[in-house]
């Protein structure tokens, strides 16, 4: 057994520069992705770069009470809305009992962030009874509730002929060919498709609908056909106003923009499903889709129920009434149609969606759903003064820090201290590269915590040197040369540094999942250094380590290279010898002898 370890060994050990091509290759690589793409520094939190900070005030609705619990959910929703994966450092805190704040930070889409905060209102998915484009020069004719007759000029400028956001359940393939009801599909978090052609837009339409149509008596009222007449949702102030003060139990007007930028007024009816009743909802690629991308919703038990008997009834209807409007903060996001029932508590919408689209729609559907209406008090811009003093004293301290380090190894390991400063160096290089290209991917934000994992992972890095460096001076003191010894210490090395690094890699993930806000920043850079530490020490230090152990230098144990046999009190060197023969068992005789 002891010949193959041996061959293993030499193996190993002749081939360090594999390793070293490998980490220097991947360096290179993320080096050169990260000029490339522009992003040449870690994107700053709003501690380091300043940002916005923005006050909402929780309003309640009649009958409702402001509690701490719906304050929490409503904290938590925010938080996943502007952080979706949670690195990107927006802060999302409860200020009093009735205020939340949302600090976002510079460089991120503040505008989004915003509207994404802002839109406070609950989730309603609403029928649509009528629809079509608004604006100056546009025809206002009345809804045609019966949806017949073919689509006129005015209707087809507006970019009819693509494909329609459709509705399935999810045992049907999605389809995204294009329809005699044709529409384009949904555009992110303006998702309202381009407009229907079946609601006809001409004058002579019927002024009222037909006694077939399922649509609610109040659609008819003169009030919601006169608000109907003259919206004009290209006008700020008239879409905000849009439905206003309509309850979920009523017929309402609202807008929505379509995917060639063109503002549509709708006519819905009562909210048949509600936010709260989307029990998850994600975007997923589907190869059998034409664009690829989709977004699946799945139902608590009374949203299924609730969802199956509205989509059996729309799938009754011609276009537009076999759609449906989901509307958030009154304005709706998508109206995908449907052509069956959707039983079994899960549903897809399918279309033209590419990536961002998809996640923009599936997150409205997730986290649409506020437990209390919030109105935005205030919006301030944050300075960077006291975040960048504390940076600047936090680095004099890291540095100092790192100082320490430095001239401790080089006091104790004297030339081993070249091998270790290298691998912090790479090390450094590998964090500094890997976070600048996080910013943009995930929205990663370095702040004040996240430095201060940074500061913390030398030591974790050092450690790992220091646990490599103490196996191999055991190993020169037992009597070995140097070669030998470093191919010995490592695999009692290697078993130490990664149980080391793992407690601390699951230190740092359990704090990432139960804490938010910047305390996750200081997890998630505690935990990427660690893994970098693994990298590292395995594809950098030690072929580094064999690599020097062949040189004069270190093989000859020079008083400098830090593994002097003398100084580190060596046994005399293992030999071989043949042992002698036991003597006789028995007395023996002194004459004899």
């Amino acid at each position: 057994m002891a010949a193959p370890k041996k061959g293993r060994s030499a193996s190993a050990q002749s081939k360090p520069w594999r390793s070293l091509a490998l980490i220097l290759i991947a360096i290179a690589a993320l080096t050169g992705g990260m000029f490339w793409s522009g992003n040449t520094t870690p994107r700053l939190g709003i501690d380091l770069a300043g940002g916005t900070s923005i006050t909402l005030r929780a309003v309640p609705e009649a009958g409702q009470k402001i509690s701490k619990a719906n304050m929490d959910t409503a904290v938590d929703i925010m938080n996943r809305r502007v952080n979706g994966l949670g690195v990107s450092e927006a802060e999302v805190q409860t200020q009093g009992d009735s205020n939340i704040i949302v600090n976002i930070p510079k460089g991120t889409n503040s505008k989004e962030a915003r509207e994404q905060v802002g839109t406070t209102a609950k989730l309603y998915f609403r029928p649509v009874i009528a629809t079509e484009v608004s604006g100056p020069g546009t025809a206002s004719p009345s809804p045609s509730a019966s949806g017949s007759g073919s689509p006129s000029p005015s209707a087809s400028a507006t970019g009819k002929g693509g494909d329609k956001d459709k509705a399935t359940s999810s045992s049907t393939a999605p389809s995204a060919t294009a329809t005699s009801q044709g529409r384009a599909v949904t555009d992110a978090l303006k998702a309202d498709p381009t407009p229907s052609g079946s609601a006809s837009a001409s004058p002579k339409a019927s002024a009222s609908p037909s006694a077939s149509s399922s649509a609610p008596a109040d659609a008819n009222s003169a009030k919601v056909q006169a608000e109907y007449a003259a919206l004009n949702c290209v006008d700020d102030k008239a879409r905000s106003m849009a439905g206003k003060g309509a309850k979920p139990t009523e017929t309402t007007v609202a807008c929505g923009q379509n995917s060639s930028g063109l503002w549509q007024k709708y006519i819905l009816g009562p909210a048949e499903v509600d936010g709260t009743d989307v029990k998850k909802a994600q975007a997923v690629f589907n190869t059998q889709n034409a664009s690829g991308w989709t977004v699946t919703m799945e139902f608590t038990g009374k949203g299924s129920k609730k969802f199956a008997d509205i989509t059996g009834k729309l799938a009754q209807q011609q276009s537009p009434q076999n759609q449906f409007a989901i509307v958030l903060d009154g304005e709706v996001v998508s109206d995908p149609y449907v052509n069956q029932a959707l039983t079994g508590g899960s549903a897809e919408i399918s279309g033209n969606f590419d990536q961002k689209e998809a996640q923009s729609l599936a997150n409205m559907l997730s986290y649409g759903a506020l437990p209390l209406t919030f109105k935005e008090d205030s919006v301030t811009t944050v300075t960077a003064a006291l975040g960048g003093d504390q940076l600047h004293a936090g680095l004099i301290a890291g540095a100092i820090g790192l100082a320490l380090v430095v001239i401790y190894l080089l006091l104790y390991y004297r030339g081993l201290s070249f091998i270790a400063v290298a691998s912090l160096l790479v090390s450094a290089a590998l964090t500094y590269v890997i976070m600048s290209l996080l910013g943009p991917a995930i929205g990663f934000a370095l702040n004040l915590p996240a430095v201060c994992g940074a500061i913390v992972a030398i030591g974790i890095t050092a450690d790992s040197f220091i646990v490599y460096f103490e196996r191999i001076r055991d190993e020169i003191r037992e009597g070995r040369t140097l070669r030998p010894a470093v191919e010995r210490a490592w695999p009692r090395a290697r078993r130490t540094i990664l149980v080391s690094d793992f407690v601390s890699f699951l230190a740092a993930a359990v704090l990432f999942i139960v804490t938010v806000g910047k305390v996750q920043g200081f997890a998630f850079t505690l935990g990427l250094t660690t893994l970098l530490d693994v990298v590292v020490v395995f594809l950098f230090t030690k072929p580094l380590m064999t690599i020097m152990a062949r040189r004069k230098f270190f093989a000859d144990g020079h008083p400098w290279s830090g593994l002097d046999p003398k100084r580190l009190g060596a046994k005399p060197p293992l030999r071989s010898t043949r042992r002698r023969p036991a003597p006789p068992a028995g007395p023996v005789d002194p004459k004899e002898a």
